[in-house]
């Protein structure tokens, strides 16, 4: 009877300290990280208005079979400044907004915080996940560095008369982006646009110097990349670069050395070091320490993620996995309760001990 009273007491004893500490355990803050995602979204989802708006201004046809959702960012099959193969399940899939929470998601978990910077190395090819990141770096407050190509894939920004440089001046019209960017590429082979024609460079090479950008042309990738990583210095101004974002496989941002192939996407780490010869801009950040976001294999991201491959109708802002699985940590948890677990055992064997007869 006794050890019975002792064991009733040692374990609501136990109880009260387990249920006290876990008091303790730090508020997670996955709350506020959904409601920045969503803010994210929403951001996206005015963005994709305003392209689209600023299309049908220019009395472009938005052509429903390829861009089903009616999004604006959704190019050609081929123009002149198409640089290579692309596809069109991936840019659709792009085109939802909440990629935009997606990329707060992994800012956040890069460890930047509201009001730094971030870098972005960016594609024409994906222009959807261009609105993403701003979008993102506008809803955490961020100041982000944008060097954009502009030469496209298939069914990108690869529209001669609608590019990139057009659907940021929508985004800019409709005050959704707050600096310019600090220069442009032709991208391509080479960040010269070999592979587009000739007339789609003429193209692009009129566009950039009628916005006054900086224009990047220098197809040694070692020389290239070094002038890409002086910008983003220069315009830092002595703040520190607290992630990379890398948009799509420009050139001059993922280099020439194979390993790059074998990056996952999203927040990854890079196993060993390039050489200087195959170093892109991605390289030369992650030998910074710098955190590095990889945005290329869109069927391996909308997987790991949980986001819906080639969805119609596009999911609204906040709807989706990605919010679902972004909820409050139970590891605190856990480990306390499998401590509590241990010891009301180990109450038991002792009292068992003590109440078993001698031999």
């Amino acid at each position: 009877m006794k050890n019975r009273f002792v064991a009733v007491y040692v374990l609501g004893l136990l109880s009260l300290i387990f249920f006290g500490l876990t008091r303790f355990i730090p508020a997670s803050r996955e709350p506020a990280d959904v409601r920045e995602m969503v803010r994210a979204a929403e951001i996206m989802d005015q963005a994709s208005v305003a392209i689209r708006a600023g299309a049908e201004e220019m009395h472009l046809r938005i052509d429903r079979k390829t861009d089903i959702n009616r999004t604006g960012l959704i190019g050609q099959e081929t123009s002149s400044t198409t640089t290579t193969l692309g596809n069109l399940e991936a840019k659709r899939t792009t085109a939802n907004p909440n990629f935009a929470g997606l990329l707060v998601r992994l800012i956040q978990l890069a460890g930047v915080k509201r009001g730094e910077m971030i870098a972005i190395g960016a594609s024409g090819s994906f222009p959807a996940l261009v609105v993403a990141a701003l979008s993102a770096a506008r809803a955490l407050d961020l100041r982000p560095l944008l060097i954009c190509s502009l030469g496209s894939s298939q069914w990108g920004a690869n529209r001669p008369e609608f590019g990139w440089i057009e659907m940021e001046a929508c985004l800019n019209k409709a005050g959704l982006l707050r600096s310019p960017p600090l220069a442009y590429s032709l991208g391509g082979e080479g960040d010269s646009g070999q592979d587009m024609s000739p007339e789609g460079r003429a193209i692009l090479l009129d566009k950039i110097k009628r916005t006054g950008i900086l224009f990047i042309d220098d197809p040694d990738l070692m020389k290239n990349v070094r002038l890409r990583m002086k910008l983003y210095d220069e315009s830092a101004a002595g703040a520190p670069i607290r992630a990379f974002v890398n948009i799509g496989g420009s050139w001059a941002n993922i280099g020439t050395d194979p390993s790059v192939l074998k990056l996952e996407p999203g927040l990854v780490r890079l196993a060993s070091e390039v050489p200087p010869a195959g170093r892109g801009v991605l390289q030369e950040m992650a030998l910074r320490r710098i955190p590095i976001i990889h945005l290329l294999h869109i069927r391996g991201i909308a997987q790991r993620y949980g986001l819906p491959w080639d969805p119609s109708p596009l999911p609204r802002p906040g709807e989706g996995d990605i919010y679902r699985r972004t909820g409050k940590s139970r590891t605190p948890f856990i480990v306390l309760a499998g401590i509590y677990f241990m010891l009301v055992m180990a109450c038991f064997k002792m009292i068992g001990r003590r109440s078993a007869p001698a031999a």
